[in-house]
């Protein structure tokens, strides 16, 4: 007498959580500007601003500094995480295409990026002597070109790397790849503020609405084809 055969369905392991480790990614960024915020009693200044005045801050608020690179550079690591992570479930959920790829250049570039401009932010707080107001102007402007404009423009990439399959295999609802495709175009763009200063305003866009779309997406990409619901499967099938 043979017994039944049972098939079980087993699935590779599918690394972290995205969501997860995105809203980590999140949580480290607004608690590194909110406590530094806190110690100095004020912002951070523009380095587009005057050197005495970048020079004064981080001479009179050295705390604030070290624990705002602190967090920035711990902010790097899970973003990291998720450009690899969202570019293999990609390769596995069949988007066979360049996007993919290039969004996870784009969030391993932007993880590089944060985390460099994040420790140089650390060094601005360390006590060294002889550092003259220009040096201290001249590392505040790196690490605004690094943790504002490269991130910025990494986070694009990664983000439209995830929107355009998402919107042509209909893993996520339309709109919402649509959305995130307008933030990639706007966080790209923002890197015309290298010659033009006024085009900074998309920076703060790409950094805290493509972190919060990142998150969403986290959670909202299948694990498998199989999740995909139906009637998107279906849609994509006849769109292909």
């Amino acid at each position: 007498m043979t017994s039944p055969t049972t098939t079980h369905t087993v699935r590779r392991p599918d690394g972290p959580n995205a969501g997860i480790v995105a809203v980590v990614a999140t949580v480290l960024t607004l608690a590194g500007i909110a406590i530094s915020a806190a110690i100095a009693g004020s912002a951070v200044p523009s380095p587009l601003g005057s050197t005495a005045d970048v020079a004064a801050y981080y001479a009179h608020n050295p705390a604030a500094a070290t624990i705002g690179g602190f967090f920035t550079f711990g902010a790097s690591v899970p973003l990291g995480i998720y450009a690899a992570t969202t570019y293999a479930r990609m390769l596995r959920l069949g988007a066979r295409v360049p996007g993919p790829a290039i969004g996870y250049y784009g969030g391993i570039a932007a993880s590089v990026f944060l985390g460099a401009s994040g420790l140089i932010g650390w060094v601005l707080g360390q006590s060294i002597s002889g550092m003259s107001p220009a040096l201290v102007h001249a590392f505040a402007y790196i690490t605004y070109a690094l943790g504002g404009i490269g991130f910025v423009g990494g986070i694009g990439l990664l983000i439209a790397g995830a929107a355009v399959p998402s919107l042509i295999l209909r893993l996520t609802p339309r709109w919402f790849a649509w959305v995130g495709l307008v933030i990639a175009v706007i966080s790209e763009l923002s890197f015309f503020a290298l010659i033009w200063p006024p085009a900074s305003i998309g920076l703060p866009i790409g950094r805290f609405a493509g972190l919060l779309w990142l998150i969403v997406a986290g959670f909202l990409l299948p694990h498998d084809r199989r999740d995909v619901p139906r009637d998107r499967s279906e849609s994509s099938r006849n769109a292909a």
